[in-house]
């Protein structure tokens, strides 16, 4: 009989230690603020490194290179997957969030709450920026390129959109990629298109990253490429992914919405 006793008084304290260790489950509406600050927090390492290797470029007299500038937001956005993309989803992009919704991976009732926490994320990286360095470089602001007209630029950036949305709605697909490993090829995906693209429109392909610098710099004469290119893009996105893949899968849906860690 003791030996029964002392069997269940084990059970049990395995099981409370189970309970008290096990992670939360991030899909549960109770952890929806959880997700609106991994937006938040994700977009806000995104722009300032994205912004900010433009800004400390000029704050250096040119020690961080072009191709140093475009390299470093996908290692950032690889990072942030890793280590919070079971939160949210890690989206960082308004572009990934309607495309996510329009495929139906994403519930369209919470991406209005995503964007909200992306653009506030944005612009207080923005603002970080010109707090630590002043209005220099236009806050790292993406722009066209030397004789690169505004259609040119919005032609780029839809088309740099709609790769950078095929990477991710493919890899979270479970087609080739399973969860957060598709970090590598999203990651890689925003270097790549930096490194040749950069010099034309300056390879935003996130209307966030360009919308907050311009709003705390004052200046939003080419913002409207920078949100219209990516929305075409990313919605090119989606329709090839029907193409390719037919109907929304589950991994996909969980890629987009996060889960337990």
């Amino acid at each position: 009989m003791k030996a029964v006793v002392a069997n269940n008084a084990a059970l049990a304290s395995a099981a409370r230690m189970f309970h008290a260790t096990a992670p939360p489950n991030f899909l549960e509406a109770a952890h929806e603020w959880r997700r609106l600050f991994s937006e938040a927090w994700g977009t806000f390492l995104l722009v300032v490194v994205a912004s900010g290797a433009g800004v400390i470029g000029a704050t250096s007299g040119g020690a961080v290179t072009l191709g140093m500038k475009v390299v470093a937001p996908g290692m950032m956005v690889m990072a942030v997957i890793y280590f919070m993309g079971a939160v949210g989803g890690a989206h960082l992009n308004p572009a990934v969030t309607l495309a996510f919704a329009a495929r139906r991976n994403f519930p369209w009732s919470r991406a209005p709450g995503y964007i909200v926490a992306q653009c506030l994320g944005g612009v207080a990286a923005s603002c970080f920026l010109r707090g630590m360095f002043g209005n220099i470089a236009g806050l790292g602001a993406t722009i066209p390129g030397p004789g690169v007209d505004a259609l040119q630029a919005l032609i780029m950036e839809a088309l740099l959109t709609a790769g950078l949305v095929s990477t991710i709605l493919g890899t979270a697909s479970g087609a080739r990629n399973i969860g957060s490993n598709g970090a590598i090829a999203i990651g890689a995906y925003i270097a790549l298109a930096g490194l040749w693209a950069a010099p034309i429109s300056g390879a935003s392909m996130n209307p966030v990253r360009s919308l907050a610098p311009d709003l705390v710099r004052g200046d939003m004469g080419t913002s409207w490429i920078y949100v219209t290119g990516p929305l075409i893009g990313a919605m090119i996105a989606v329709g090839f992914e029907w193409i390719l893949k037919g109907k929304a899968t589950e991994a996909g849906t969980e890629a987009a919405e996060g889960g337990s860690e």
